[in-house]
């Protein structure tokens, strides 16, 4: 029913100040702003009307109300106590007691000028009462209350995604100030506190471990299958679980202002949120009540048959898909936050659901966005080891960031490295240097020319856009190491999954296009781009949206911020800026680009759920205002079918909520991963 459609698109839990993202214009130079305050605008005028901020349960009030109505029913059936003809005393005491909550709901609609199920309810328990049907308007009122109670209780669970993150930080804090400890409320933490955690607590704010050793299970936050280690200077994060020692970690953020602090505010935000599908069921709903009261006084008009026109009132309904959108669209944003990202409105998660074209950002999306050892391919006649020691050690005194990971990857291996007795820097060719009385040179192939030394142009074809670093020591060759930014495993799977979907990939990036095409190779995607300014991406980005295609672009950085603006899905990596973050309509909660094609999936199955809800309504109204009119269905059977019709589509969303058991895969919060290895080969 309505109320409880209403209860889906109440305010959260807790007052927060929400972060809008930033619009869908093209930025100017204050864009950003000016987006945010359109978008803030917009969701205002979005929400309901008619807001009620409790949830429904189960309450004593619900259970006797229905009791006093089925044993009215039943004394009706059974005409006990009835001393008048042709008025039943108890069928009218049931019907005051029982459908006060409808007829109420109904004359607030009808003084508001809106059109709902319970308006149309009431009508048809008041003219069954009107020619003697007691107990028809009996019945018809004990199913609308079990009805609004068990849909009440269904809507109530995706309430509960959010209470769930309010509830599992502490609200104790022991904290240590002035040589003291004490335990204070968590409201209280300031920035700067010492708080210490014992083994099986919560960590209640972001910060750094200043004291302890422990490991902490940082599932929830970060994704980690196994604990992290933690000592003095490793960071923690407000919703991580410590496992073992105990911990004095110093307060950097609290609050709303730590990770976790800030995926309840998204959660939040976007639960207040109403997509334009869900406006499309309202208004359904109403053209749907004003179809079944036309087809009813047509049926009277033509048969003049009370029973026929009391059961084409009760038939048509569209309360399942008026409660079942919004729970749909509340349970699927729930479970895009447990699948690790967030999405910041309803309107974002409909779009999502119809992306045909999903345009990537190459640097810090698909890949690492940090050089590293990606092999290591010595000549004829010279052994890996060798190769590797020379070039580290005659890097050991360079500031190049290529040299920096070539000697931080033969330190991770535990190889000695030898200072250099002579270093030097050629601008644009590489390393000249000197080892145990050898020149060494570490550089590409013009410097390896310019001493006489031939480098064979197949030493490097397996690895084509990978930078030249080739290593040669006493006038012989000894091979080449592949420094590059790597391809993110979970990119290989994520892009597979897009693809299979149906779903178009772009790769734009500002990188030189061997580089670009390179990464488009390894991942499957054959539409390259490179060699782009921000600007250029957002013209890129803009031509598709042009010619029709719905887009959804993803990426990190700044240079990022204009092209998420102007797609219609932004979509933003969680390690990235503030400014892609701030910019993006769905920021992923991680590195992990697989939780956006699980998202993508979350969508089209959203999208699915509510059209068929759509569909489902309009088709058991169609047929069963057809029946009804012809005198086939009787005003009992008309409300049987009114109220399983619209369990059956509530059950339906209902199916997009979030399991309890927790099976969902851990949120990660909006922050890079500081225990990943600094090197990969």
């Amino acid at each position: 029913m309505s109320t409880q459609q209403d209860r889906l698109s109440s305010p959260g839990l807790t007052e927060t100040v929400a972060r809008p993202a930033a619009g869908r214009d093209a930025p100017g130079p204050d864009a950003g702003a000016e987006a945010n305050a359109r978008r803030a605008g917009h969701e205002a005028d979005e929400r309901h009307e008619h807001e009620e901020g409790h949830e429904h349960a189960l309450e004593w009030q619900d259970v006797l109300r229905i009791g006093l109505v089925g044993l009215a029913a039943a004394a009706v059936w059974l005409r006990v106590g009835e001393p008048f003809a042709g008025i039943s005393v108890i069928g009218v005491a049931g019907l005051l007691i029982g459908g006060w909550p409808i007829f109420r709901e109904a004359l607030e609609n009808l003084l508001a000028k809106r059109m709902t199920m319970e308006l149309s309810m009431s009508i048809a328990i008041v003219a069954a009462a009107a020619i003697s049907e007691f107990f028809t308007a009996l019945v018809i009122t004990l199913f609308v209350l079990i009805a609004e109670v068990l849909e009440g209780m269904t809507v109530s669970r995706g309430r509960r995604a959010i209470r769930d993150l309010l509830d599992f930080l502490p609200r104790a804090v022991s904290v240590r100030r002035g040589g003291s400890v004490a335990q204070v409320d968590a409201e209280a933490l300031r920035v700067g506190d010492a708080v210490l955690v014992n083994p099986g607590g919560r960590i209640p704010v972001d910060g750094t471990v200043i004291a302890g050793h422990s490991f902490v299970d940082q599932a929830r936050i970060t994704g980690e299958s196994m604990p992290i280690e933690k000592t003095a200077g490793a960071a923690v994060f407000a919703g991580s679980i410590n496992q073992s020692g105990a911990l004095e970690i110093v307060t950097e953020r609290v609050g709303r202002d730590t990770s976790y602090g800030k995926i309840i505010e998204a959660v939040e935000q976007a639960e207040r949120s109403r997509a334009p599908v869900q406006r499309l069921a309202d208004r359904l709903a109403g053209y749907l009540v004003y179809f079944a009261l036309g087809a009813a006084a047509l049926t009277y008009l033509v048969t003049r048959d009370i029973r026929s026109t009391i059961s084409v009132v009760i038939v048509a309904g569209a309360c399942g898909v008026a409660a079942g959108t919004p729970l749909a669209i509340l349970g699927a944003i729930g479970r895009a936050a447990r699948a690790g990202a967030i999405i910041k409105g309803g309107l974002f998660l409909e779009q999502l659901g119809r992306v045909n074209t999903v345009v990537l950002d190459k640097t810090g999306t698909l890949t690492y966005g940090q050089p590293e050892v990606r092999a290591i391919v010595p000549a004829e006649g010279a052994g890996p080891s060798l190769l590797l020691d020379t070039a580290a050690s005659a890097e050991l005194r360079s500031e190049h960031p290529l040299g920096k990971t070539i000697v931080t990857y033969a330190r991770a291996l535990g190889r000695s490295l030898s200072e250099p007795e002579r270093f030097g820097y050629a601008p644009g060719r590489g390393v000249e240097a000197v080892l145990g009385g050898q020149p060494v040179l570490v550089g590409n192939r013009a410097l390896l020319r310019a001493h006489g030394i031939a480098v064979p142009g197949e030493l490097l074809a397996a690895y084509p856009g990978a930078p030249e670093i080739f290593v040669a020591r006493a006038g012989r060759l000894l091979g080449a190491i592949v420094v590059s930014d790597s391809a993110r495993p979970e990119a290989f799977q994520a892009v597979e999954a897009i693809h299979a979907m149906g779903i178009r990939t772009v790769l734009l990036t500002g990188d030189a296009r061997a580089v670009a095409e390179a990464v488009g190779r390894e991942l499957g995607i054959s539409d390259v781009a490179a060699d782009l300014l921000p600007e250029d991406k957002q013209s890129r980005v803009r031509e598709l949206v042009a010619r029709g295609d719905t887009v959804a672009m993803v990426g990190d950085g700044i240079n990022d911020a204009p092209a998420l603006i102007e797609a219609h899905v932004g979509v933003a990596m969680g390690s990235g800026t503030d400014v892609a973050r701030e910019s993006a309509d769905v920021v992923l909660l991680g590195n992990d680009l697989l939780k956006f094609a699980e998202t993508l999936t979350i969508a089209r199955r959203t999208r699915g759920i509510i059209w068929a809800n759509f569909a489902g309504t309009i088709g058991v109204d169609a047929v069963g205002i057809g029946l009804a009119a012809f005198g086939l269905l009787n005003p009992l059977l008309a409300a049987f079918i009114h109220v399983a019709s619209e369990l059956a589509f509530i059950l339906n969303s209902g199916r997009l909520l979030p399991s309890r058991s927790g099976t969902e895969r851990p949120m990660r919060a909006v922050i890079p991963k500081t225990d990943q290895p600094l090197t990969r080969a």
